[in-house]
């Protein structure tokens, strides 16, 4: 699922929460999803999440950059790991490639069963998409992270 949710009302404008100085990665919502993508993650099975270009304007956010690392959070905003950013591209919905779904890790077993569980997502957290809504689609690798997470004075390994 997608690496952060826009959020709703009163969030226009706010910068996503930094950890020494990284910028987070909050994937999904909170919750059960948000800690089975995160085991994922630490699994290695998840190396790529996707975001929608809105959900950036609407918070303050520039895209992520190849090189860039990132905290990625639990949903107390503490850190798990760290990743590093491999590739970012933005898209079309309908244009996500099948290689970048099935790098995201989470089961899907078509390109058209990741839209339609991404789709269905975004509609839920109040943000429908189209066929032309354009999706960061960003690939990572895991820098660091396990059991209990990772002291912050690791962040820069």
């Amino acid at each position: 699922m997608p690496r952060r949710v826009a959020g709703g009302a009163g969030t226009v404008g706010r910068m996503w929460p930094r950890i020494g100085g990284l910028r987070t990665l909050a994937l999904g919502t909170p919750g059960e999803l948000r800690a089975r993508l995160n085991t994922l993650v630490l699994a290695g099975v998840k190396t790529a999440t996707a975001g929608l270009t809105t959900e950036y304007a609407e918070e303050g956010e520039e895209l992520e950059h190849v090189g860039e690392r990132l905290a990625f959070v639990d949903d107390e905003d503490a850190l798990v790991g760290v990743v590093e950013v491999t590739g970012v591209e933005v898209v079309r919905f309908a244009d996500v490639p099948w290689d970048f779904a099935r790098s995201e890790g989470e089961g899907d077993r078509s390109i058209e069963e990741w839209r339609s569980g991404h789709a269905a997502y975004w509609a839920r957290v109040g943000t429908p998409v189209t066929d032309d809504s354009e999706v960061v689609c960003i690939r990572f690798r895991l820098v660091s992270g396990g059991d209990g997470g990772i002291a912050t004075g690791d962040l820069g390994t």
